[in-house]
């Protein structure tokens, strides 16, 4: 399980502060996936960083009790001068994983080729995120958390990363950000529309797609 408890984010605006999160309660249970849906802005990736533990949030606290990915497609948490094989061993001593079986698995899955040589700042956006979620799967996590910017790549690659993350690991929760309906209807078991820095939440799929268009 993994909760939200009243968690509130801000960000420095002007003379001010925006409030972004403003009071989020919110639980993610063992093999549950959840949708969130939100407007350009609205705060799903803020929501999905805070999960992560990427940022620490104004107030509130958030509760784990199982273990979760970084986001994925999220490319904050690389060292910038070490190559792609550099940022594969860090994680691998990390996590106590095989650097050997890490790095072949992030060279079939990423097909990065030779660039895996060069250091990740010199990767265009698609690359880092293929890094980024070739390394998440390479650890196994009780949840995973998906951005939408992890939707790169050509079909093949796309296909690729759905059979990865959606087929072989099945049983595992998920937090899935996205815009497109067919994924949240796929793949989502309920939803959370994020709105007004404030979480509405849904078991009922089509209630939550009709809500959200017409936001």
């Amino acid at each position: 399980m993994i909760a939200c408890e009243n968690v509130r984010k801000s960000y420095p605006a002007g003379h001010g502060r925006r409030e972004i999160l403003k009071g989020i309660n919110l639980t993610i249970n063992r093999g549950e996936r959840v949708g969130l849906l939100g407007r350009n802005g609205a705060g799903k990736t803020t929501l999905i960083k805070q999960i992560g533990g990427v940022e620490l949030p104004d107030s509130g606290r958030i509760i784990r009790q199982m273990t979760n990915s970084w986001p994925l497609g999220f490319g904050g948490g690389f060292q910038g001068s070490l190559t792609g094989y550099d940022n594969a061993r860090f994680i691998a001593r990390i996590y106590g994983s095989s650097y050997g079986e890490m790095r072949d698995f992030v060279e079939d899955f990423t097909e990065l080729g030779s660039s895996l040589k060069m250091p990740v700042k010199t990767y265009s956006s698609g690359m880092r995120a293929r890094l980024a979620f070739a390394l998440s799967l390479a650890i196994e996590f009780d949840c995973y958390l998906i951005d939408e910017v992890i939707l790169v790549g050509d079909k093949d690659f796309q296909r690729k990363c759905h059979h990865e993350l959606f087929e072989k690991r099945a049983d595992r929760a998920m937090v899935i950000a996205s815009h497109s309906m067919d994924t949240i209807r796929q793949y989502s078991s309920r939803a959370v529309i994020l709105h007004g820095g404030e979480v509405t939440c849904f078991d009922d799929m089509e209630e939550a797609v009709r809500a959200y268009e017409n936001l």
